[in-house]
């Protein structure tokens, strides 16, 4: 009982927060003349990210390595094959030239140095530097080019006071990572009474849970057809669980990928690559294109089933 309120209460949280935040960074991107693009990909990508970064520090701390890696691979997987997809099947999202000209490589050669760094079988804390020095220069770089970009894209109002749109944004985040958290660990209670290893309930549960934002976000700001903000979050999401969450969970503790298959990485990796051609069709990802990363994403969901039931019959 307790498990199942956990779940839903943690829903209802993820829900309200991303309503705020949206709000409050609409507000935010309108009154400093940021494009929405570029809070999607900071503000908003960072905001929805959060949960991740708590549950993988969490767990790195607590030597479950296997939760806190499989939380972003099995994020970044879920942020394209089933947020994105999901996004666009429900409106489809237009992309702009900049997002297929450098956000989409970046996310791609961010996955790959990822998948390089661990091919000695751990993330050390000169690798957590590595990355979280290149996200810091990707944030830098953002910020001055968005300066010289032109508004594409009509957005809502938010508050009009300055800060009350900070307290938005603020709430907003935080109700997140509460709510995520929540969901997580209800979640995982869950799974572990079925004896499900922790990487199988990393790359599943734990980052389902914690991609609910990014969902929860995507989905809300495509409704209200703010689709910068809703492809932005998605990217800029991967981008920051790769230099981001990793890097600091890297710094404060080394990530073994013991457990892992090269097929997971397999995974992460074509799905950032596929969405480069989609998005460069027309500027634009559709239902159909919608439709397609959604079967990818349930058939990786079932060859990870298949496994958590083997494990569970051992």
């Amino acid at each position: 009982m307790l498990i199942t309120l956990s779940i839903i209460g943690g829903f209802i949280i993820l829900t309200l927060g991303a309503e705020a935040l949206v709000r409050g960074a609409s507000a935010i991107a309108l009154r400093l003349g940021i494009t929405p693009l570029i809070i999607g990909l900071t503000i908003v990508a960072f905001g929805t990210s959060a949960p991740e970064l708590a549950v993988s520090v969490k767990s790195a701390l607590a030597g479950n390595s296997g939760i806190a890696l499989g939380n972003v691979i099995g994020s970044n997987i879920a942020n394209i094959g089933l947020i994105l997809a999901i996004t666009a099947l429900i409106r489809p999202i237009q992309v702009q030239s900049q997002v297929v000209k450098r956000d989409i490589p970046l996310m791609i050669l961010a996955s790959m140095l990822f998948w390089g760094l661990l091919l000695d079988g751990e993330l050390s804390l000169i690798d957590g530097v590595v990355l979280l020095s290149l996200l810091v220069g990707y944030l830098t770089f953002s910020y001055i080019s968005s300066k010289n970009s032109k508004n594409e894209e009509e957005i809502e109002a938010g508050p009009n006071n300055p800060l009350l749109s900070g307290l938005f944004i603020l709430v907003g985040i935080s109700m997140l990572v509460g709510g995520g958290i929540l969901f997580v660990n209800g979640a995982v209670d869950l799974a572990k009474t079925f004896g499900v290893s922790e990487v199988i309930i990393g790359l599943t549960i734990v980052a389902i849970g914690t991609s609910m934002p990014e969902l929860v976000t995507s989905v809300i700001a495509a409704l209200k057809g703010q689709s910068d903000i809703a492809i932005g979050n998605v990217v800029g999401s991967n981008l920051f669980n790769i230099l981001g969450i990793l890097g600091v969970t890297a710094i404060v503790h080394p990530v073994s990928s013991l457990g892992f298959q090269p097929f997971d990485f397999m995974v992460m990796l074509a799905l950032a690559v596929v969405i480069l051609p989609f998005a460069w069709t027309g500027l634009r990802i559709g239902r159909r294109e919608g439709s397609v990363l959604l079967l990818t994403y349930l058939g990786y969901m079932g060859y990870l089933i298949n496994q958590a039931s083997a494990q569970a019959l051992l």
